[in-house]
C-alpha cells in the first residue's frame, strides 16, 4: 500500500475518532443522563406495575362469563344526577351473538374485521406476495386491537372480549362496529376506507357512558395494540434487521426501538404516530390530534430459515379524547396505513402539508442514511432510480445504469486521485534512489525527510489522492442505504437472480456455517473476485517506491474477504451494484493511464523543480516536527552509544 492510501485510512480513522469525542457528554451531561436514567426506570417500572395490575383484572374478567364483565363494569353506582337507562336485554342478545367476519377492501387492500371485539383481524396487501408465492398479511389472526375503559369503581372493560354489531353503508366502503348494552349507552368503532389507497380512517365514539367512567381518565382513550411480526422475505437475517417499532414526535424526529434486542420504552412526548414496522411493509397507526404517551415493547424471537414470525410488538397508546358537553359523547379519530414502505408513495402524503411541523414523515421510515447520506439519496439517487425505471426496462439494466451514471458524476474524482498517483509513481526511481541513500532502519526519518523535500519541490501532494476519496465516500454510503430498502426491487428478477431484493444462493447447504450462513451468493462471489482483482490492479499502479507497512499487503487482499462475509446475506441488487461499480472503476483506471502520458508528466514535475517555492504551513509544520524528531532520535542513539562503550 502506497502512502497515500495509508494517510487516507489514517484520516477516515480521524474523522470518526473525532466525531465521537466531539459528541461525548460532559461530565455534567453525563450526571444529568444517569439522573434522568434512574428517574425514568423508577416511572417505568411503576407504570409496567399498574399494566400488570391491569392485566390481572383482564384475566380475571376473562374467567368470568362477557355478561358478567359487562354487567359488573356498568352497573357500578352513580350519582343520581348520572343515572342512565341500564336495561339488561340487549347484553343477554349480544352475549349469545356468533361471531361474524366483514371486509372492507379495494384495489390495494382487503381488511377483514371480527363481530368479537369489532376489530380488525386481518389485512391482505392485494399487489403483493410473500417470498414463496403465499398471500402477503401484514397480520392474520396474529394481531390484537382492544380499547380499554375504567369506571368508577377502577373495574376494566377491554373491547376484545365483547360481541359488536356490525352497521356496514353499502358505497361508501365505511363499516360501524358497535357495541350496545342499552338504547342510550354503546360503543362505536367506525372504519371507513379510501378508494385506491392504503389509508383507512379509524374513529372512536363512546355514546352515553361518560358518566360512568373513572373522571381522571374519561378524556383518554385507551388502546392496546399488540403483534406478532410476520416473516414476508426470504432472507431472515436482512429482514430482521430493518425491522423495528417506529414513532414519531409531533412536529418533531422520528426514532424507533431496537431491531437486535429486546426494549421497552416509554414515550413521554407527543407523539403523531407508530408504527410495527419490517424491511418493506408496515401498519401504522395516526392520531388525528396527538398520542398523549405510549408504552411500547419489543422482543425479538429466536428465528432460522424456517421461522415464520421476526418480534413480538406491543403498544398501550394513551390519547387524548374530545368531549361534547351537550351529549356527553367521547370521541377520538385516528388513521391507519396499511400497506409498503415506498419511499416515494409515502412521501406523497406529505405534498399538501405546508407547515412542516404538521407533516406525517412516514416517508422516514424508509432508512436512507443519516442526513447527508440521505439527501444523497433523496435528491440525486433516488430521481434518477425512478426516472429509469419509469421507461419499463429491466431491473437489472436499471441497476447497470444507474452506477454507469454515478460512476460518471465522480469520475473527476477519480481522475485526479490517479493523477495524484501518477504524480508519485513517475518519481518512483527518485524515490528508490533515496532509499539507497539511507538504507538503515535509523535513517528512516531522515530518508522520510528527504522523501518530502522531493514532493515539495516538484509540486506534488500525497494528500490531494485522499481527499477525491473522501468527497466520494457520501455517495457510496448513501447507495449502501439505498439498495437494501427499494422495495422497488423486491421480487423482480435478473439473469440467476430471481428477486433483486435478496440473496442470489448458488449453493445451499442446511447446516448454519458461523460468518457465511447457509449459502453462497452468486453476485456476491464475483464482485469479490472482481474486489481482489481491482486490488491487485490498484496496488501496481499506485506503487511509488515507498516502503509498505509489513503485512500491509495481505491486509488489502484479506479485506475483499471480509467484504464476501459481511454482505453474502444482503440483496444481490446491493452484490450486483457492487460488481459492476468495482468492474467500471478499473476500466476508468485503464482508460486513465493510456489518456495520460507519463514523461510529459514527469517533465512537468522536473520544471516544478526549478520554480522558486513557498512552503505551506502545513509543510513548515510537518519538516520542523521531522526535524525535532530527527534531532531526538540523534541524540537517543548517541545516548545509547555511550552507555554501551561502557
Amino acid at each position: 500500500m502506497d502512502k497515500n492510501t495509508i494517510i487516507g485510512f489514517v484520516l477516515i480513522a480521524a474523522v470518526v475518532i473525532g466525531f465521537t469525542l466531539l459528541n461525548r457528554p460532559s461530565a455534567e451531561e453525563q450526571a444529568r443522563q444517569k439522573e434522568q436514567f434512574t428517574r425514568d426506570s423508577i416511572e417505568y417500572a411503576q407504570a409496567r406495575e399498574k399494566e400488570k395490575d391491569l392485566a390481572n383484572l383482564k384475566d380475571t374478567a376473562k374467567e368470568a362469563k362477557p355478561e358478567n364483565i359487562v354487567d359488573n363494569f356498568f352497573t357500578a353506582p352513580v350519582q343520581e344526577k348520572d343515572s342512565l337507562n341500564l336495561g339488561g336485554d340487549s347484553l343477554q342478545s349480544a352475549s349469545q351473538q356468533t361471531e361474524q367476519l366483514i371486509t372492507l377492501e379495494n384495489s390495494k387492500v382487503k381488511i377483514v374485521f371480527s363481530t368479537k371485539g369489532g376489530k380488525m383481524v386481518s389485512a391482505q396487501l392485494k399487489e403483493y406476495s410473500r417470498y414463496n408465492g403465499d398471500s402477503l398479511y401484514l397480520f392474520n389472526n396474529d394481531a390484537n386491537f382492544s380499547l380499554q375503559l375504567t369506571n368508577k369503581q377502577n373495574k376494566v372493560l377491554h373491547t376484545n372480549e365483547l360481541m359488536f354489531t356490525p352497521i356496514k353503508t353499502d358505497g361508501d366502503n365505511s363499516l360501524i362496529m358497535r357495541f350496545s348494552y342499552s338504547d342510550n349507552q354503546h360503543i362505536d368503532f367506525l372504519y371507513k376506507l379510501a378508494d385506491d389507497d392504503y389509508m383507512m380512517k379509524y374513529d372512536i365514539t363512546l355514546v352515553g357512558l361518560q358518566p360512568m367512567l373513572d373522571r381522571n381518565k374519561a378524556d383518554i382513550i385507551e388502546l392496546h395494540w399488540g403483534q406478532k411480526m410476520r416473516r414476508q422475505e426470504k432472507s431472515v437475517k436482512n429482514e430482521q434487521r430493518y425491522s423495528h417499532i417506529y414513532y414519531k414526535y409531533v412536529g418533531g424526529d422520528v426514532n424507533e426501538l431496537s431491531s437486535d434486542k429486546n426494549e421497552q420504552l416509554e414515550v413521554k412526548e407527543p407523539a403523531k404516530w407508530i408504527a410495527f414496522k419490517n424491511q418493506f411493509f408496515a401498519p401504522i397507526l395516526i392520531a388525528d390530534d396527538k398520542i398523549e404517551t405510549a408504552l411500547l415493547d419489543s422482543k425479538v424471537l429466536v428465528t432460522d430459515e424456517s421461522s415464520e414470525y421476526l418480534k413480538v410488538c406491543e403498544a398501550a397508546i394513551y390519547a387524548p379524547a374530545q368531549l361534547d358537553m351537550n351529549t356527553g359523547t367521547v370521541s377520538a379519530g385516528f388513521t391507519y396505513y396499511l400497506g409498503p414502505m415506498s419511499y416515494s408513495l409515502l412521501k406523497k402524503y406529505d405534498s399538501h402539508i405546508d407547515d412542516a411541523n404538521k407533516q406525517l414523515d412516514l416517508d422516514k421510515l424508509v432508512p436512507l442514511g443519516w442526513t447527508l447520506f440521505r439527501w444523497v439519496n433523496q435528491y440525486f439517487v433516488i430521481p434518477i432510480f425512478n426516472l429509469l425505471r419509469s421507461t419499463g426496462i429491466s431491473m437489472g439494466i436499471v441497476i447497470l445504469l444507474l452506477t454507469i451514471i454515478v460512476k460518471l458524476v465522480i469520475s473527476p474524482l477519480t481522475f485526479k486521485s490517479f493523477m495524484s498517483s501518477a504524480k508519485m509513481r513517475v518519481l518512483r526511481p527518485q524515490v528508490e534512489e533515496l532509499s539507497a541513500k539511507y538504507p538503515k532502519q535509523e535513517q528512516a526519518m531522515e530518508k522520510q525527510q528527504a522523501t518530502m523535500a522531493l514532493y515539495n519541490k516538484a509540486g506534488v501532494n500525497p494528500m490531494s489522492g485522499c481527499i477525491p476519496l473522501l468527497l466520494q465516500m457520501p455517495i457510496l454510503i448513501a447507495l449502501f442505504q439505498f439498495f437494501p430498502n427499494a422495495i422497488e426491487l423486491r421480487q423482480q428478477s435478473f439473469l440467476w437472480a430471481s428477486d433483486l431484493s435478496t440473496y442470489d444462493a448458488v449453493i445451499e447447504w442446511g447446516t448454519h456455517i458461523p460468518l457465511i450462513g447457509t449459502h453462497l451468493s452468486l453476485f456476491c462471489i464475483l464482485m469479490t473476485v472482481t474486489n481482489i482483482i481491482y486490488t491487485k490492479f490498484n496496488m501496481e499502479m499506485t506503487n511509488t517506491g515507498q516502503q509498505q507497512m509489513p503485512g500491509m499487503k495481505w491486509m488489502m487482499y484479506l479485506m475483499p474477504l471480509i467484504f464476501l462475509f459481511m454482505l453474502n446475506d444482503y440483496p444481490s441488487g446491493l452484490t450486483y451494484y457492487y460488481f459492476l461499480s468495482l468492474l467500471i472503476t478499473i476500466l476508468l483506471t485503464i482508460g486513465f493511464r493510456y489518456m495520460i502520458d507519463e514523461e510529459k508528466v514527469l517533465a512537468k514535475l522536473e520544471a516544478n523543480k526549478a520554480k522558486p517555492k513557498k512552503k505551506s504551513g502545513f509543510m513548515a509544520r510537518l519538516e520542523e516536527a521531522q526535524r525535532i524528531q530527527q534531532q531526538q532520535l540523534r541524540e537517543k542513539n548517541k545516548t545509547n552509544s555511550t552507555k554501551r562503550k561502557r
